[in-house]
């Protein structure tokens, strides 16, 4: 089941839009039903249900009455600009905050960046 922190649909709807955002569901492809979600994930359908509605309220996914869940049309980009909005929210402001207080400019930022990057490849 799932480990991190918040509430299981929310998780489950977090898990939905990596995929969508990976291209493990391409816009217009169709996505596994609630039901589905529920029996993979060992949880009920009501939870795995909000988490697929979650999405829906988000323009992510939209329903084909009788016939299933989809992926919308714009929804890998709406989801990675969603994404990159809280990544600046949770890891660059903090970042910049910090630099500022060990007074670390700008360019010394991207040559720790730089060096960073160095170091992994």
């Amino acid at each position: 089941m799932f480990v991190d922190k918040g509430p299981a649909f929310q998780q489950l709807a977090a898990k939905i839009a990596d995929e969508i955002v990976a291209g493990t569901y391409p816009e217009g492809t169709a996505v596994p039903s609630a039901t589905d979600f529920a029996v993979f994930h060992q949880m009920n359908p009501a939870t795995a249900s909000k988490g697929v509605n979650l999405l829906v309220e988000m323009g992510a996914l939209y329903k084909k009455r009788g016939i299933g869940m989809f992926v919308a049309a714009g929804a890998r980009d709406l989801l990675r600009s969603q994404r990159r909005e809280e990544f600046r929210k949770q890891y660059m402001e903090p970042l910049l905050r910090e630099a500022r207080v060990l007074e670390i400019d700008v360019a010394e930022l991207h040559h720790m960046i730089d060096e960073h990057e160095e170091d992994e490849t």
